[in-house]
């Protein structure tokens, strides 16, 4: 075992596109909890704050800006799918 107790698995430098796309995928998790549609993880509480909503699905939208170039086709879908369905439930439960 090496001193790290780490074992001997080699370490990768950290990867922004990958950060970015966790980032993203925490961010819509936030966003549908402001949109009134997931408890909040820490309360346990439905809440609704459109602002904090918005927020969040703007900063999705630019994350998945950046990444989508270096995404495979798959993810890119599913990134843009994403997005779409974000904003679309926020125009429908923001009114």
């Amino acid at each position: 075992m090496s001193e790290s107790g780490q074992g001997d698995a080699p370490r990768e430098p950290v990867n922004v596109h990958e950060f970015l796309a966790v980032m993203a995928e925490q961010l819509s998790s936030l966003a549908w909890q402001k949109m009134g549609l997931q408890p909040d993880f820490v309360t346990g509480k439905i809440e609704t704050d459109i602002a904090q909503c918005k927020a969040a699905i703007d900063a999705v939208a630019s994350i998945a800006r950046i990444i989508e170039p270096q995404l495979d086709d798959e993810d890119r879908r599913r990134m843009q799918n994403l997005v779409r369905d974000l904003q679309i439930n926020f125009v429908e439960h923001s009114q």
